[in-house]
């Protein structure tokens, strides 16, 4: 499944509140993907001293992402297609 980058701009946000929205963006894949909408949050990079925060998730499509955050009311910046690489995944 495509893999994309949510960045959000979180101005005074503190680490309680990114792992509270992280927990509605966990929740809210989850109730999509029950319904039928396969989408899957799967974490966040919190920058303090820049208010960003990007946010990886998969899903079949960008606007299924968007509908996903929209649907946690959290805010979107933008939405760009991704690719991660793990350390595993390096010979």
């Amino acid at each position: 499944m495509p893999q994309y980058v949510v960045e959000r701009h979180l101005p005074n946000f503190t680490g309680e509140m990114v792992a509270a929205a992280a927990k509605r963006a966990k929740q809210t894949t989850a109730a999509m993907t029950r319904e039928g909408t396969p989408v899957r949050y799967m974490r966040s990079i919190f920058i303090p001293g820049e208010d960003k925060c990007y946010c990886l998730f998969e899903g079949e499509s960008a606007d299924t992402v968007l509908q996903a955050n929209e649907r946690a009311d959290l805010p979107v910046e933008s939405i760009s297609e991704a690719l991660s690489v793990t350390t595993e995944e390096i010979t």
